[in-house]
């Protein structure tokens, strides 16, 4: 008798870590077999660091980004999801992810390809050239509105 493992996914997001088609996504790839998730969130600098906050690179938004994803996340999942921020270049934060923690197969949740750089960038074929199967998850573009709880 053999014991099933259960399918390690990295989930990246950034924008659309609480969309509904990511969510979708999460639910879908639950229910096909045993898994466990984790939210890799890159931090965002939005233009030139500032001078006077060089520590402010963007990782406060990504922290409030994982703490509305992942209660959404969890409940698509029916178990917890882990969260982490990672660097500001999305590749190089799943890289060290990957070689960090050892993932299994990779859930990018992109913008729409008109408006997504990830997607100008190549960031899913790239993570496919590491040898790790990857999931693409196209969200609608959200609303600008600040992010909040409520």
């Amino acid at each position: 008798m053999s014991a099933v493992t259960a399918t390690r996914v990295l989930i990246v997001a950034h924008r659309t870590a609480d969309s509904p088609e990511l969510i979708d996504s999460v639910a879908q790839r639950a229910a096909e077999g045993p898994s466990t998730f984790t939210l890799l969130v890159p931090a965002a600098p939005r233009g030139p660091r500032r001078i006077s906050d060089p520590a402010d690179d963007g990782v406060a938004k990504a922290e409030s980004r994982l703490g509305i994803a992942l209660p959404l996340l969890s409940a698509a999942a029916g178990a917890d999801v882990l969260g982490m921020v990672g660097a500001d270049d999305p590749f190089a934060a799943v890289r060290d992810a990957l070689k960090l923690m050892g993932f299994d197969q990779v859930m990018v949740s992109l913008l729409p390809a008109t408006v997504s750089r990830w997607t100008q960038l190549g960031l899913a074929d790239k993570i496919r050239a590491l040898g790790v199967p990857v999931i693409e998850v196209e969200a609608a573009e959200p609303d600008s509105t600040p992010l909040s709880a409520a």
